[in-house]
Parts: structure tokens; C-alpha cells; sequence
């Protein structure tokens, strides 16, 4: 038996504290539910959230990635202003709760937080049997704060020092395209010039790169100019589900080969081919919409949030087939957790936000992973590449 902690390399959730007016410390069962609000993840949804201050202690979650996506679509000549406003958002969600939660800065921080550990009062310990019960809790969660796409620094490398000094420590290049890098949902451009520019920023202020999102192009011209370890935050396995936003074997291999790591995600999408069937075209639908102008931004996201809540969840076991999979192709220590939670509206069957997350090392050592591995792929690979690449 031993106490499993978690590092989520991804959620959404500081979109709907700031947008949507989610309230962090309540549960999802008794978080009064909001409506329609975009909250800025994959998929926004309603004001429930799935990551809560109860659920980050009920789970043992060491580290959570808090992304602050602004999307140029929806925020034209703001971007900045409004990356700005999410970043502080996340201080200030640290400073409100300073018991439980802390803005981690350096690698030594992150590392910190998951290696420290306090009485049986969160976490879980997990059994080979699947009988959980209370563990070894951490002290505090590091949260660390990221942008999903850099259309909030407008074009200018230089901008990311502005991030840098506000806490940003992870960088995800893309979302949709933006002046530095392709994304998998324009036409497939690959990095920029000022893309190459920006990477090698990334690198110089230790701003961890993550080419979630990245177009095939863009993660090949990636490769060459990187010369610190990069990640894939919230990316499944291609092999498994065919949608664009996974990872093919050889990209696997490319990220392990440089001391990355792949955050496998829980988006169904991406889990699963059936739902990745009847998702595409109500994905096409949004983006169609969006570009004519046809719909509002709002009006788009409540027609294609209503639509996909009604298409079946997968098991939750298909998380498992991710992790062996990406494991078979890019080793044990390339591979970790990256929800997207509160960035998508469904979530796979068995598990309804960051408190369930020791279901999933329950499944994993079911599956026959050691004590060792299930350790590596909820957190220490993930703590690993933060210590070494952050400052």
C-alpha cells in the first residue's frame, strides 16, 4: 500500500472562477449551477466546476496547472488585458486560500510540494485489491499558472517577460493559430519565425513549453529548436483515437527522446473513437460559426455544449489503455495526468472532477502497473520535468 499524490498538468477552472462566478470551495453535488457561461477551456460549459478546493484535498493533488486561455476570436486587441487579468486571477485564488494552495514560481517549489507530506487528512492510499482509504496528505497544492496560446502576448516575444513577472511558468503556444504557431484547428501551419524566437524565450526565462494544440508542423519544427525538455500537457495517443489534438507514435518518442512528458487527458474526445465520431462534426459546426460570424461566441458555445451533453460517456478504463500505450512507445518517464477538466463539458464515466482523480491509480494498478510507475504517471514525471526546466 502507499499514499498516491496527483500533478494535473491542465484545467480550465480559473475561467470559470473569473467568468462565470464558479465558487471554488463548494463540491460539485452542492455548487449551485450557473448556466451557460463561457469559461474559456476546449468546451466552455455551466458554472459547475469539477476542480474545487474540496476535491484538490480529497484527491492528494500536489500540483495543478491552472490555464489562462483568451482566445483572439473572442477577445480582438484585448488579449493581453485580459491574459493579465486571468493570471492575477490565480494569485489571487493563492492568496484567498493560503492554508491549501500556493502560487509555486520555481522547480524547487513544485518539487517541494509533492515530496512534502502531513497526517491522514487527503490523498488516498490505493491498494491492489482497489480498496482506497485515507493516506498521507500533501501540505499545500502548488499551483502553477500557464496561458493556453499565446495570442495574449499580440505578437511580441517580448511580452512574455510581462507573463513571466506576473507567474506565468508554463507556455502553451497554441490553441487556435496564432502569429508564432499553427494549431491542429486552422490549416496546419507549423512555428513561426517569431515562433522559433519565442521558443527559445520560453528557454532562456525557463518558462516550460507546451505544444498541446500544435499543429503536426509546428511540433516538427519544434523538435530542432528546443533544447530543453518540452511537454504535451493535456494529449492522448493518436494510435488509439484518430483526433488531431493526440499524439502520433513517432511525436511520443520525439517528446520522450528530449526528456518530455504527455499529460494524458480525460477529454472523450480524445479518449475514444466513438465519441471522437459524434463530437467532429459539432467541433466543424463551432468553428464554422465562429469564423463566419454567424453566431456569437456564446451562442456557438451553448449550441455545441447542449449538443455534446447528449452524446454517451466512455468508461473511464480507456484512460488506461492511453497510459500503457503511450508508455509502451515513449518509456515510463514520459507520461503523466492532464485532465482539461473544467475545459470540457463531459467527463468519462466513473469520474466527475479532480476528487475521483484516485480512481484512475486505482485502474492503473489493477491494469498490473508497479507502485513505481502509477507513481510516475500521477505525479513524479511531471515533478520531474518542472524541477529541471523551471528556474
Amino acid at each position: 500500500m502507499w499514499a498516491v499524490r496527483f500533478f494535473d498538468a491542465h484545467c480550465d477552472t480559473i475561467g470559470k472562477i473569473l467568468e462565470d462566478k464558479a465558487d471554488f470551495t463548494r463540491t460539485g453535488d452542492d455548487a449551485v449551477e450557473l448556466g451557460d457561461g463561457a469559461h474559456g477551456g476546449d468546451r466552455p460549459g455551466t458554472g459547475r466546476l469539477h476542480v474545487t478546493l474540496p476535491g484538490l484535498r480529497a484527491a492528494g493533488v500536489c500540483a495543478q496547472v491552472f490555464a489562462s486561455w483568451v482566445w483572439s476570436e473572442k477577445h480582438r486587441g484585448r488579449e493581453l488585458e485580459v491574459g493579465l487579468e486571468k493570471v492575477e486571477a490565480v494569485r489571487r485564488l493563492c492568496e484567498e486560500h493560503p492554508a491549501d494552495l500556493f502560487l509555486a514560481l520555481t522547480g524547487a517549489e513544485v518539487s517541494g510540494a509533492c515530496e512534502r507530506s502531513g497526517p491522514a487528512q487527503s490523498g488516498m492510499q490505493v491498494t491492489r485489491g482497489g480498496v482506497s482509504e485515507p493516506g498521507l496528505s500533501v501540505t499545500k497544492t502548488a499551483i502553477i499558472a500557464s496561458l493556453e496560446g499565446a495570442d495574449p502576448l499580440q505578437g511580441d516575444v517580448d511580452n512574455l517577460a510581462v507573463f513571466y513577472q506576473a507567474g506565468v511558468r508554463l507556455l502553451t503556444l497554441a490553441w487556435g493559430d496564432n502569429a508564432f504557431c499553427g494549431s491542429t484547428y486552422g490549416p496546419g501551419t507549423g512555428l513561426t519565425v517569431r515562433g522559433e524566437e519565442l521558443v527559445a524565450a520560453c528557454e532562456d526565462l525557463r518558462v516550460l513549453v507546451d505544444v498541446s494544440h500544435s499543429s503536426d508542423q509546428a511540433f516538427a519544427d519544434i523538435c530542432p529548436v528546443a533544447t530543453r525538455p518540452f511537454i504535451a500537457s493535456h494529449s492522448n495517443c493518436r494510435a488509439l483515437c484518430p483526433s488531431p489534438r493526440n499524439l502520433t507514435d513517432e511525436m511520443i518518442r520525439a517528446l520522450a527522446d528530449r526528456g518530455g512528458v504527455v499529460g494524458i487527458t480525460l477529454a472523450p474526445g480524445f479518449l475514444s473513437r466513438s465519441f471522437l465520431k459524434e463530437e467532429r462534426p459539432l467541433s466543424e459546426a463551432f468553428f464554422r460559426a465562429i469564423a463566419a460570424g454567424t453566431e456569437s461566441f456564446e451562442e456557438a458555445v451553448r449550441k455545441s455544449s447542449m449538443a455534446t451533453a447528449q452524446i454517451p460517456r466512455p468508461p473511464l478504463e480507456l484512460i488506461v489503455d492511453h497510459v500503457r500505450w503511450a508508455m509502451n512507445v515513449g518509456g515510463e518517464d514520459a507520461v503523466g495526468l492532464g485532465g482539461d477538466l473544467d475545459g470540457i463539458d463531459a467527463l468519462p464515466l466513473g469520474l466527475e472532477g479532480v476528487a475521483d482523480y484516485p480512481r484512475i491509480a486505482e485502474l492503473l494498478t489493477e491494469a498490473g502497473l508497479t507502485a513505481a510507475q502509477v507513481d510516475k504517471v500521477c505525479h513524479g514525471n511531471f515533478v520531474r520535468v518542472f524541477r529541471e526546466t523551471l528556474a
